[in-house]
């Protein structure tokens, strides 16, 4: 299936918390064998949090990195030239929710000041999440404190203990949380509805993103990259809830397939169905972090350099 000589046929990927269903492109495209198919040899590094993995591509220790599209402006701002080539999911899907024996407390984000939040990592897709829904009512980050508690088991454990005062995470994690009555949903954009709600519109999640210098030295072996991811997607709309769950770690389900089947068919809207970055999206992206980030809010940033979109083109075409 190459169609192309690949500059560099072992790739080191980068992600921060892999079993999440945020990443579910990811492992499909792993053990579907898409990558393998396109004469890939990809090296997985699960960093546990976002911004553990974006360090890992800015320190080069890992050649290309599933995650958070924001992480494409924010990099911009600092003179660092880092593009997504590929959108994997269209809807964040992050849930901000708050201990049950909180609910008579916390009503809205302005309620946490104060409060120990806990996020996959410090500086993640998560904690941004939380800023801006603090900064729509008046707050600043400062004022709650973020402490990191990974993707997986860990996550549920650490709110089981009571160590939390609220989450910022994603499903498997929330929708076990929720079905044990250890949390209450506060914010939700894991459905278009509540993406809207909160963001006013589309708000891309995650992306395959990378230095500039790397596509520019290596295009056959991203198109290689860009074609399993998308070959990934298409799998996934088709594929039914088991048809996913046999597929990915049987540790991915948090010991309970049911509940984890139910998490794979209400993530199946938020994947993207094109590949492409809305503009729309991207301008969202831009205003959520312009409310709480203070060097975004001075900068310039060229939307049209967070995103090569020639790859997706090309796979559309053949």
């Amino acid at each position: 299936m190459r169609a192309r000589t690949l500059e560099k046929s072992r790739v080191v990927l980068g992600v921060g918390g892999k079993p999440l269903l945020y990443y579910l492109p990811l492992t499909i495209a792993e053990r579907k064998g898409f990558f393998k198919d396109r004469g890939l040899k990809v090296e997985i590094n699960d960093f546990g949090g976002g911004a553990k993995s974006l360090q890992a591509l800015v320190g080069g220790s890992v050649d290309v990195v599933t995650g958070a599209y924001e992480h494409t402006i924010r990099m911009q701002a600092k003179g660092q030239d880092i593009r997504a080539v590929v959108e994997l999911g269209r809807f964040p899907g992050i849930v901000l929710a708050v201990k049950k024996s909180l609910a008579d407390k916390v009503k809205s984000a302005k309620d946490l000041k104060g409060m120990k939040v806990r996020v996959t990592a410090p500086g993640s897709s998560t904690n941004f999440f939380v800023n801006y829904l603090l900064a729509k009512d008046g707050l600043v980050p400062e004022e709650v404190a973020f402490v990191g508690v990974g993707a997986g088991p860990t996550a549920v454990a650490a709110t089981k203990k009571g160590e939390i005062d609220a989450i910022a995470n994603l499903d498997p994690v929330i929708a076990k949380l929720e079905q044990d009555g250890d949390v209450f949903v506060l914010a939700d954009s894991r459905t278009e509805e509540g993406t809207k709600a909160i963001f006013g519109g589309a708000n891309p999640a995650a992306v395959l993103y990378t230095r500039a210098e790397f596509i520019e030295k290596n295009p056959n072996t991203v198109q290689a990259l860009v074609d399993a991811f998308l070959a990934a997607l298409r799998w996934i709309e088709k594929a039914s809830a088991e048809e996913i769950a046999a597929v990915v770690p049987e540790d991915y389900h948090l010991g309970d397939k049911q509940l984890y089947l139910a998490a794979v068919a209400k993530s199946k809207p938020t994947y993207s169905r094109t590949g492409l970055v809305p503009p729309e999206g991207m301008r969202n992206a831009l205003d959520m972090l312009v409310r709480f980030d203070k060097e975004l809010a001075t900068a310039k940033i060229d939307l049209a350099k967070t995103f090569d979109q020639r790859f997706v083109e090309r796979a559309a075409k053949g």
